[in-house]
């Protein structure tokens, strides 16, 4: 029987790592500035060996998922956050549990420093915790100096758009605008296409009033389920 502890899936996360990934690894995180924090360690692990690894371990006691998720190793951290994504669904996930998870994600947020490991878990734990709640709170991490914050941020929205509830995301979205990192540009890209699945003539309002100050990667992203000649006009708007 699998022993639902960090040290436990540590040993598995470790027999699992390999030189030839951990050079694979490097070269895709070391893409440029931002993309990873410079104390940050790996040791050369398949993001799909630990999200099938995460599955074993979904039952975690929350004490033990914080040790991982406070791991100096990015797979570790990977793993505490794929757990807590996909345990959001899960039937045994209660109201008081998913707080829980609310609040550990926040903070740790300083443990939670780069896009893939945001990209798991805010829209299945913040944004799933906030649906049917004030949101003040992404507001404020959308001012934060903490690029990975302000990523959190726009990302959790997404859980409210899938519900067709898009206020949020063009609320925030317009307050990136000035943002100067690229991956916020691209993540408030997505979001904004991703609104637009649910409510096309809200994307459109926004594009029409912001496209020709729009970051140009933003505005691509956003654009990527338009007809070629709606993406052209807005492209052409942005100059």
């Amino acid at each position: 029987m699998t022993q639902l502890t960090a040290s436990s899936f540590l040993f598995r996360l470790q027999s699992l790592s390999s030189s030839i990934e951990l050079e694979k690894t490097l070269r895709f995180f070391k893409t440029g500035k931002g993309q990873y924090s410079e104390d940050d360690m790996f040791i050369g692990v398949r993001m799909g060996a630990i999200f099938s690894l995460a599955k074993e371990y979904v039952d975690m006691p929350l004490f033990e998922l914080e040790k991982l998720l406070q791991d100096p190793i990015h797979e570790a951290r990977a793993g505490a956050l794929s757990i807590m994504g996909k345990a959001t669904p899960n039937k045994k996930m209660t109201a008081e549990k998913l707080k829980l998870f609310y609040e550990m994600y926040l903070r740790n947020h300083i443990h939670i420093n780069n896009w893939d490991l945001v990209d798991m878990a805010a829209y299945k734990v913040v944004g799933r915790y906030l649906l049917d709640k004030p949101r003040t709170i992404l507001y404020q991490l959308v001012k934060s100096k903490n690029m990975w914050e302000r990523r959190t941020a726009i990302v959790s929205t997404w859980a409210f758009s899938k519900q067709g509830d898009t206020k949020d995301v063009f609320m925030l979205a317009e307050m990136l605008l000035q943002d100067k990192e690229d991956l916020l540009h691209k993540a408030t890209g997505w979001m904004l296409r991703s609104a637009g699945s649910k409510d096309q003539k809200g994307l459109i309002t926004f594009l029409d009033a912001h496209a020709d100050v729009m970051p140009r990667t933003m505005l691509r992203y956003s654009l990527e389920k338009f007809p070629m000649k709606e993406r052209m006009k807005y492209m052409k708007k942005n100059g």
